[in-house]
């Protein structure tokens, strides 16, 4: 038997929390000496410890842990835990990522802060088109690969009559956190019979847009809409309708996202 601090060392979990794991009865030691209080351990406590320890590192609770070792749940509930657990963690990596990318985009504003603008605006007419497209309403604006895969058919069977590069039209009046109303298209030269969800329409053309070309990753394209915004409103235009990207260069043409080229075009009107 070992002596709580021995068994502390060895298996890397402080006397405090040793103590604590007693006091709960999460981890009673094998003896206690009536006389002078010490508490004693047994290397064959170390598996269950250990056990402990992992499951802790996924910031389970005391109470889920208890129930977990000692028998509680079923395979299948023990399973269904580790599973509420997987998601939440990827859950927060996601969000952990998208912060290091504002951090990564605010470092870049402020080098670019005192050089000269990078976005040339210029107003344009933009053509009616023909184009193949699923609209929906998905969770955030990332995930407007869910409607791109439904676009799958017109790229594998019907190649010879896509006549531009994709596009995005974003619908929302406003910013939304979750719950996007967005169009994912690409224009086609005839009117393809192609299966549900995609639809074949008509995009109307616009007599006034203005419009500009964002050079690297979608992280970053923020910067355009603001040059873009700032453009509008010293020139005096307001905006007249959803906002459109075209993705002249994207993931399926080259492999540095610093190659991307996204055109932004959004309808405007003189105030």
């Amino acid at each position: 038997m070992f002596r709580i601090g021995d068994f502390s060392r060895l298996s890397f979990v402080t006397v405090k929390t040793l103590r604590y794991y007693d006091e709960i009865g999460l981890l009673k030691p094998v003896r206690v000496d009536s006389f002078t209080g010490y508490r004693y351990y047994s290397a064959e406590q170390l598996p269950r410890l250990n056990y402990i320890r992992n499951l802790r590192s996924l910031d389970l609770s005391l109470e889920q842990i208890a129930t977990l070792v000692d028998g509680g749940f079923s395979l299948s509930q023990m399973k269904n835990v580790l599973i509420v657990k997987q998601a939440e963690l990827r859950q927060r990596i996601g969000d952990e990522e998208q912060r290091l990318e504002r951090v990564g985009e605010l470092l870049r504003q402020i080098e670019k802060e005192d050089g000269m603008p990078d976005y040339q605006v210029e107003i344009r007419e933009l053509p009616s088109i023909t184009i193949a497209s699923v609209r929906g309403t998905v969770p955030t604006y990332h995930d407007i690969t869910m409607l791109i895969e439904k676009l799958l058919p017109v790229f594998t069977e019907h190649a010879t009559s896509i006549a531009g590069p994709f596009l995005a039209i974003y619908h929302d009046m406003e910013y939304r956190e979750s719950d996007v109303d967005i169009e994912a298209g690409i224009p086609i030269s005839s009117r393809l019979s192609l299966p549900d969800p995609i639809q074949v329409r008509d995009l109307p053309g616009e007599k006034t847009a203005a419009c500009t070309l964002h050079h690297g990753p979608f992280e970053t394209i923020s910067e355009a809409y603001t040059a873009l915004m700032q453009w509008c409103e010293t020139n005096g235009y307001e905006l007249a309708g959803p906002d459109r990207e075209v993705y002249l260069k994207g993931p399926s043409d080259v492999s540095d996202p610093a190659d991307y080229v996204t055109e932004l075009q959004q309808p405007v009107r003189r105030v």
